[in-house]
């Protein structure tokens, strides 16, 4: 393992955070915030309690969610959309670094970002709304598990892209609608039947679940099925990844 090539890819990457920490971590959290004062203190004084737990605090999960999977895709496809632009990707392939340590630096700065963003929103979310985490531990293991696999389905799409208005498509057409539909702003409960059982076709209904039963202890599903759901789709990404590689699709053309 060429750790010293991971550690420069890593750095820096993470490096243009700081960079562009505006648009990267303020930006973002911003939006979100929004809808914490918004839906949290606004409109959800005026909700009825969800689960017992009053609605600002219900959402806190599914907003967090929403930013995580959006700004991991964007920040691992454009990670690697960069050097495919400028044609530097050329001395990465080039030199004596393997793919999976091409891909550990590129989704490790991604994931990384992802994580920083992640805790300054729950952070800020501590300002608008009260909530408890129950459980610590499988809160950070479904943000750490959400933003590794959305950074590498990320990176597929940098891959797949062959323009800027591309690297946009899936995160705003695909990504936010199944988040708003995968339980965000409620519980699926609440729906009719039928459409209970069309929000089960949803991967990302699994990860809000998850992530909710984490902090409140109540989810739409069992937490086995949602941290399995999870690792299938980063298996998925996986095999994805290393077709690439094996192919050489749009790295070595």
């Amino acid at each position: 393992m060429n750790f010293h090539a991971i550690k420069a890819i890593y750095k820096f990457e993470l490096a243009r955070t700081w960079r562009t920490i505006m648009s990267s971590i303020f930006s973002p959290v911003m939006a979100t915030s929004l809808y914490f004062v918004v839906f949290g203190s606004a409109i959800g004084s005026r909700m009825v309690d969800i689960d017992g737990i009053s609605y600002g605090a219900f959402i806190i999960p599914g907003l967090i969610m929403l930013a995580i999977l959006t700004e991991s895709i964007s920040n691992a496809s454009f990670g690697i959309y960069m050097p495919r632009f400028s044609g530097t990707i050329y001395e990465v392939l080039s030199a004596p670094v393997s793919p999976m340590e091409i891909v550990t630096g590129y989704v490790g700065a991604a994931a990384t970002k992802s994580l920083i963003l992640g805790v300054i929103m729950m952070v800020t979310a501590r300002f608008f709304v009260n909530y408890t985490i129950l459980h610590p531990f499988w809160m950070l293991a479904f943000l750490v598990l959400t933003a590794v696999t959305f950074c590498l389905f990320g990176f597929i799409i940098g891959i797949w892209a062959d323009g800027f208005e591309k690297l946009q498509i899936v995160p705003m057409m695909v990504i936010t609608p199944l988040t708003f539909l995968g339980g965000s702003f409620y519980s699926i409960s609440m729906l009719p039947e039928f459409w209970q059982k069309v929000t089960h076709f949803n991967p990302v209904f699994y990860l809000i679940s998850g992530f909710r039963w984490s902090f409140f202890g109540v989810s739409d599903i069992g937490v086995g099925i949602s941290v399995a759901m999870t690792c299938l789709f980063m298996v998925l990404c996986l095999i994805g990844i290393t077709v690439i590689f094996r192919t050489g699709y749009r790295l070595k053309n």
